[in-house]
């Protein structure tokens, strides 16, 4: 039987929005996953993957970490000797695909997201830029998220022997099922599922809320998420005035969605935002920065309302305009949302384009 390795930097993550692919791959493949942390890994050893635990310091910019990681990835790969290889996020891609080119295994990569580095340039987006030109040139494929992350890639010269685009890791439909708008909670919830962490837009996020809550005492604003960076200290004394739930992390979050009467994304940058297309996908509205990952998966006036990036009286302006819609209007926006996911992103369409990858390697 062939063997198929995944690297990938959250087990949470791959198993959340991958699982529907390992499950198909597992049909026909002895799949090899290295993880850096234990979360969900007992449900993907249940389900048949081979599991390998390979630190990843995600975030540091250490050449010894990440020289670390590449040797790991070398020793990892010489072992499992795989037919092809499988990559998920920057380091993994990078790394992990190093290897791969070194060794002459097939690989194919995904791009889920380019983060600040492109974004901030200098030195260090050089450095990226030059590491992903020698890791991706051999790569049997590369799958995008969204048309502007490939374009960008394209203008520095970053290039596989294929690309292709796919809707991110479109939305499990039937997990993720319709549910009705209903007015029954006594405020209407604004619901961020995420870190609450400057990228994803907290600031403008926190700014908006305590405004909107001071001219509609209805409203209040729910996070589902863990800390990355220091907003404690604010989020404690918007709790405690009433503008905001600080909820934390779950791992099951339809029931979230489903009280929810619109949801918001004010993030910076994204792959495809799983957020709008798990939101959408149960019908509710979302409002959402109109950046590459996010405006795929909503219509302005439709399924939501857009706004530009860092912009927090965009953001507030947003959601006073939302809030002055009827429950009606509100509604219909849910079940346009929830139309465009069957329409646009559901998930069997991405796990059919990998497999067809897959097969494709000779």
């Amino acid at each position: 039987m062939k063997k198929v390795l995944i690297l990938a930097n959250s087990a949470s993550g791959l198993y959340d929005f991958r699982n529907e692919l390992l499950l198909k791959l597992l049909e026909r493949y002895e799949v090899h996953v290295s993880l850096p942390d234990a979360e969900k890994v007992p449900q993907l050893a249940i389900e048949g993957c081979q599991i390998h635990h390979t630190p990843i310091d995600r975030r540091g910019v250490n050449p010894v970490k990440d020289m670390s990681l590449l040797f790991s990835y070398w020793k990892l790969i010489s072992k499992i000797k795989p037919d092809v290889v499988l990559t998920y996020t920057i380091k993994p891609n990078i790394y992990g695909n190093l290897c791969c080119r070194l060794k002459r295994i097939p690989y194919i990569a995904n791009i889920t997201g380019l983060g600040s580095v492109f974004e901030n340039g200098g030195m260090v987006q050089k450095i990226v830029v030059l590491l992903y030109k020698l890791s991706l040139k051999k790569a049997s494929c590369i799958f995008f998220q969204n048309k502007k992350n490939q374009e960008i890639f394209e203008q520095h010269g970053i290039y596989g022997k294929k690309a292709r685009l796919v809707p991110g890791s479109g939305v499990n439909l039937d997990r993720h099922t319709f549910e009705e708008y209903s007015s029954k909670e006594e405020k209407m919830i604004f619901l961020y599922v995420g870190r609450v962490m400057k990228e994803k837009g907290i600031e403008e996020l926190l700014y908006a809320a305590k405004v909107l809550c001071e001219e509609n005492h209805q409203v209040i604003f729910r996070l589902v998420g863990n800390y990355e960076e220091d907003y404690k200290d604010i989020v404690e004394q918007y709790e405690k005035q009433g503008i905001l739930e600080l909820i934390g992390y779950q791992k099951e979050i339809h029931p979230y969605y489903k009280e929810a009467a619109a949801v918001l994304m004010p993030s910076y940058h994204e792959g495809m935002s799983n957020v709008i297309l798990e939101a959408s996908a149960t019908g509710r509205p979302v409002l959402a920065s109109n950046i590459p990952g996010c405006q795929e998966g909503f219509e302005d006036g439709i399924t939501g309302f857009g706004f530009p990036p860092r912009d927090k009286e965009a953001l507030l302006e947003a959601l006073r305009k939302f809030v002055k819609l009827s429950e009606d209007e509100r509604a219909q926006m849910g079940k346009n949302a929830r139309a465009k996911m069957e329409r646009e992103f559901d998930r069997k369409q991405v796990v059919n384009a990998y497999v067809e990858e897959i097969k494709g390697i000779k």
